[in-house]
């Protein structure tokens, strides 16, 4: 009997493997040594509000990222006005990832936005000016997010704490900006 036959794929199978050593798993990892607390099993949950939908994926593990987990991330987290995907450069969730487990939480985020199309950011640029004309989001580098149980500041400092791209604090419209761009803060 093959593979195919009975359902495994990699991806199952090392899902498997994570679902019985997370718990044993370091939260310090020395794949890259800028991002404390990412884990040497790394996971993201996050659901959206505007689609209904939610991922749970364990997306690297091993020294590895895993391809069908990163695919099913860069359709999550695509703009979900114009359906446009974008591949979401690893680092962001790997900043994300890292923020979370510094929180001690296993809420998953509120992702209020992820990729964003050229046309989506010139129109929440025309509404707000709080939007980035080069946004980051259009490189698929940045993800705005919010969880229920932890304050802005306690994610902005988690975030901060990583050290590896650029953190916002959006404490008015109750969200963090996380980013894998140049190292800089702001907003209060």
């Amino acid at each position: 009997m093959t593979t195919s036959n009975v359902g495994i794929t990699r991806r199952g199978l090392l899902g498997a493997f994570a679902a019985t050593t997370v718990a044993a798993a370091p939260t310090y990892s020395n794949a890259f040594g800028f991002l404390r607390g990412a884990g040497d099993i790394r996971t993201i949950s996050m659901y959206s509000g505007r689609t209904g939908e939610s991922i749970n994926t364990v997306y690297w593990i091993e020294g590895e990222y895993i391809k069908e987990a990163w695919n099913e991330i860069n359709h999550f987290m695509r703009d979900w006005r114009t359906d446009g995907i974008k591949n979401i450069d690893l680092r962001t969730i790997d900043i994300m990832a890292a923020s979370r487990n510094l929180m001690d939480t296993d809420e998953p985020y509120m992702m209020l936005s992820g990729y964003r199309s050229p046309q989506t950011n010139a129109m929440l640029r025309s509404r707000s000016r709080g939007v980035a004309k080069n946004s980051l989001h259009m490189q698929g580098k940045a993800a705005d997010l919010r969880l229920k149980s932890r304050s802005v500041s306690q994610m902005f400092k988690a975030a901060k704490a990583c050290n590896s791209g650029g953190v916002g604090k959006y404490s008015g419209s109750n969200f963090v900006h996380m980013d894998c761009g140049v190292i800089r803060t702001w907003g209060s």
